[in-house]
Formats: structure tokens, sequence, C-alpha cells
């Protein structure tokens, strides 16, 4: 019979869970399976995968042939390369000790790799946060100060309107009075 290491898929829609399992190259794909190794979690960042590291290293070594998918996912993980590193104790070429540290190495550097991303998604996100505060602020001044010029020059205006309107007043009055003086004094002079 032969075996595939594939996801099976749960979750609701747009938000997809996937369990990782060995099953039957002919079973569909939510169907029956024959062992559960762990699951895979997309909607994170980064992705969180749970695997039992040992029950996959077996089923690859006894011939489970992985998707696509879960050959990504056991690649990160390190099953494959575990598998590798079997294979070349096998041949003699490695021995177990040589093997095991090449491994522990290789785990060190994938664990500072992740590391990195994450302190550098959580610094991204604080410059974000940090740009998005100084955002508003400028938008809250500018919106304080668009109020209080709205509010200062209606004062001001105001009083200057009144004014100005006075002003005309008094002179359209001193200009009324001045030709009627003039139109007396010119019947007084005929």
């Amino acid at each position: 019979m032969a075996t595939k290491i594939r996801l099976q898929r749960f979750g609701k829609k747009g938000k997809p869970f996937f369990h990782i399992v060995v099953a039957d190259a002919r079973a569909p794909r939510d169907g029956k399976f024959i062992e559960r190794l762990g699951s895979y979690n997309p909607n994170t960042n980064p992705a969180t995968i749970e695997l039992n590291f040992d029950k996959a290293v077996t089923w690859v070594l006894n011939g489970a042939e992985p998707t696509d998918t879960a050959r990504a996912i056991l690649s990160y993980k390190g099953a494959l390369y575990k598998k590798h590193l079997e294979g070349g104790i096998r041949k003699g070429a490695l021995t177990q000790e040589q093997a095991d540290a090449k491994f522990a190495t290789w785990l060190e550097t994938k664990a500072g790799k992740i590391a990195g991303k994450s302190e550098g998604l959580a610094t991204t996100k604080a410059e974000a946060r940090k740009a998005a505060l100084a955002a508003e602020a400028k938008k809250n001044e500018d919106r304080a100060a668009a109020i209080a010029a709205k509010n200062a020059p209606v004062a001001e205006e105001v009083v200057e309107e009144v004014a100005t309107e006075e002003a005309p007043a008094v002179e359209a009055e001193a200009a009324t009075e001045a030709p009627a003086e003039e139109t007396q004094a010119e019947d007084k002079a005929e």
C-alpha cells in the first residue's frame, strides 16, 4: 500500500488549519488516515508547526511520500535533513556522533533564523505603531489648529466688520451733509 504524508484541512472559511497525517494514497483528502503526525497553522506569522519529529522521520525512512506542502514543512522542521544524515550513516560516510553534531548545528542556525524573523516582525510592528501614533498626533494638532483658526478670526472679523461698517456710514453722512451745505451756500449766493 502506497502511503503519503499530507495535510488534512480543518478550520473555517478563510482561516485554514491543517493536520499533518500519514494516509493511504487512495484515501480522500479529509478522509481516513493511518497516523496523525502534527499540525500546521498558516494563520500566524511565522506559521505555527507542531510535529512529532521521531514519527515523521520513521515514516519518511519507511518510504512514505510527502506531498509538496508536506515536504516543505518536513524540510523546515529538519525531518528530511535527518533522513539525509541517516542515509550517510548507513553508507558509512558518517558516524552517528558526526551526524548528531551536524544536525545540532543545523537546529541552532534554524532557531536563530526563526528568532531573527520574529524579532524583525516585532520591531516592524512597533515602528508601524509608532508611525501611526505620530501621524495621528499630527492630524489631531492640525485639526486643533484649524478649529482655533476658525474660531479666532471670526471674533476679529466681526470687530473689523463693525469698524468698517461704521466708517463708511460716518463718511456717507459727512458726504451727504457736505453737498447739502454746498447747495445751501449756493442758494444763498444766488
